[in-house]
């Protein structure tokens, strides 16, 4: 579910399709839990991916910073990509 997408607009969306959003965020949390927990280094892409936003909106944000139940840090460059690491914080 898109952060950008969320608002008034869905207070008229049905209930199932809410529910199924609802699950698609569910599925987008694991994942991101899956990525901290096991140590895997993503992507530029692949982060804004999994966030739902745009790549440009993953590197504008600076080196360290939070997203939901994480914090998202540069950790290196290889070749022209940059790769985050996600580690879940309570």
């Amino acid at each position: 579910m898109s952060e950008v997408n969320s608002g008034v607009a869905e207070d008229i969306l049905p209930r199932e399709v809410r529910v199924t959003q609802l699950q698609n965020l569910i599925e987008t949390l694991r994942i991101a839990e899956e990525i901290a927990s096991k140590g895997y280094l993503i992507s530029s892409s692949e982060l804004a991916d999994l966030m739902d936003v745009n790549a440009s909106a993953v590197t504008s944000r600076g080196d360290n910073w939070s997203w939901r139940n994480w914090v998202i840090s540069r950790v290196r460059r290889e070749g022209n990509q940059i790769l985050w690491q996600l580690e879940r914080v309570d």
